[in-house]
């Protein structure tokens, strides 16, 4: 998370809002922190897949996938299809939906950083469970205990990343998170590559169990960090402290107009006792409209297939074991790539555009790789290398679109559009979305190519064409804006404005009514 490289390359000046200030190193040196949870997120998509594509980890716990791999009579689209192997890469994810509705409390009553202790915590013991393990129970339990780790980072660092940085830079810095995310799966992927050459076959034991050194520098790291302004207001109202840390946060003494929006959003806050009951009331539907439908489109563009299935895809297709670890190395290069050009460019050209033509980028995508399966790739035998290749280069403009557009801003967008009284609900609603639909992807991803084969890929884009025009049609564009004054791009929004603009109607009668009962006759 080179930050500071990256938002010098963007538009300066003053804050958003009036606000003042700049990036500073402290900044930096937080989020980067911070930011780091991401790695284990990354890592952890990374890993699973590339481990059940290695024959001695096939051969020791899923020895009927071994078996089909090697039987001439089952067709190549179905030859990891196995409910073991799935509960295996995706039983993580229903723990951490679950450990993420409980990390919204822990957010909101002790902090972004209790979260983050939490999670590093949690998922350094499953790290050990699974270089250890010796059974498919201890494999099990390694997933469970690094989804729970998983749900309260996921829950906390996008909120703390939003939360401290300057809105200007928010988007760049917010965007640390994905590119975290990419780094993680690059390192899976390329240890991998190099464990598998191993002879010995004990390779996956190091796979399994290196995700402790993110998860320690976390743990660690989150021990040192500052909790952010807006929280420090929000527990003991010491606007003292939250003054101090801002001054230092932004590198100027000028922050009184962002201390006074924090004081106003953390006097609504704590108004607000039910975050999750708030987040339903009419005046926050746009929001959870957004939180709801934004993270569950971002898993039905069908990037988790590649981020946790391509070393099996590309097996599949006829590359051989090291070829197809090689291949996810690149296709996780290309993403790396894209996101730091998202870093880049998403606080000068928005969110929307990077929303939009990333979309365009991923449904030629997939409708290239369905057409070149559908034309050149058969049930049996191996699909010619050149065409394997071909797949692989159009996986990487994939990716790539994604890495720049809806990889970063699904977790971006949801924090920004929330206000304070509904942020930590807002985030693990998003988190619990992202989770339970990874879940359903990877349950039944393998199944589905099974049945109907290169149709799959025609499938992931005809989401994508309705995703798209969803943005198009209901997002405003939110960069640059203060978070706490977040309410004015739907109030003047085609759609959301009759629905925002009518509660705010009632609620002006009932104060002129109480007006009028309340001065004398």
């Amino acid at each position: 998370m080179a930050i500071g490289a990256f938002v010098e390359e963007l538009p300066g000046g003053a804050g958003g809002g009036g606000y003042s200030g700049r990036v500073t190193p402290f900044v930096v040196l937080t989020c980067v922190v911070a930011g780091s949870g991401g790695i284990l997120f990354g890592y952890d998509l990374g890993i699973s897949g590339g481990v059940t594509s290695m024959d001695s980890f096939l051969k020791r716990f899923f020895p009927e996938v071994y078996r089909h791999k090697e039987d001439s009579k089952v067709s190549q689209y179905c030859q990891f299809n196995s409910e073991l192997l799935t509960v295996f890469t995706s039983s993580l994810y229903i723990a951490g939906l679950v450990a993420t509705l409980i990390a919204s409390s822990v957010t909101r009553r002790f902090g972004r950083r209790a979260s983050m202790l939490i999670g590093g915590t949690v998922f350094i013991a499953g790290s050990v469970f699974g270089g250890a393990a010796v059974n498919v129970p201890m494999l099990l339990l390694n997933r469970i205990l690094l989804g729970i780790g998983l749900g309260f980072t996921n829950q906390s660092i996008p909120l703390y990343l939003s939360e401290m940085a300057p809105p200007q830079y928010r988007g760049a810095i917010n965007n640390g998170f994905e590119l975290s995310i990419s780094i993680g799966i690059l390192i899976a992927n390329i240890l991998n590559y190099c464990v598998v050459k191993i002879t010995a076959g004990w390779g996956w034991r190091i796979s399994l169990s290196m995700a402790a050194v993110p998860a320690l520098f976390l743990t660690i790291g989150a021990i040192f960090l500052p909790e952010t302004p807006s929280f420090i207001i929000q527990r003991d109202g010491n606007t003292d402290k939250a003054r101090a840390l801002l001054e230092k946060l932004r590198g100027t003494t000028s922050v009184q107009n962002e201390l006074d929006d924090l004081v106003s959003a953390s006097n609504l806050s704590r108004a607000m006792r039910y975050p999750f009951r708030n987040i339903f009331k009419r005046k926050y539907r746009p929001q959870l409209a957004m939180v709801l439908l934004i993270p569950f489109f971002n898993q039905l563009t069908g990037i988790n297939v590649i981020n946790f299935y391509a070393p099996v895809m590309f097996r599949t297709i006829g590359l051989k074991e090291s070829a197809s670890l090689l291949s996810s190395v690149v296709t996780r290069l290309c993403a790396t790539f894209a996101n730091i050009v998202a870093m880049m460019v998403v606080d000068r050209f928005g969110r929307r555009k990077l929303f939009l033509v990333g979309g365009i980028q991923m449904i030629l995508s997939q409708v290239a790789v369905g057409a070149i399966l559908a034309a050149k790739f058969k049930d049996y035998g191996l699909m010619d290398k050149e065409y394997a290749y071909l797949v692989l280069t159009t996986m990487c403009v994939f990716v790539a679109g994604f890495a720049w557009s809806w990889g970063p801003l699904t977790f971006l967008v949801p924090t920004e559009i929330c206000p304070l009284e509904i942020r930590s609900a807002g985030q693990s609603i998003v988190v619990a979305v992202v989770f339970l639909m990874t879940f359903v992807i990877g349950q039944t991803f393998l199944a589905v190519l099974c049945h109907i084969k290169s149709g799959t890929f025609f499938v992931f884009a005809a989401w994508i064409c309705v995703m798209t025009l969803l943005i198009y049609m209901f997002l405003p564009e939110t960069k640059k804006l203060p978070m706490e004054q977040m309410e004015q791009v739907w109030r003047s929004h085609w759609f959301w404005k009759k629905i925002v603009g009518e509660v705010e109607d009632k609620e002006d009668e009932k104060e002129q009514q109480a007006g009028k009962i309340s001065s004398p006759s």
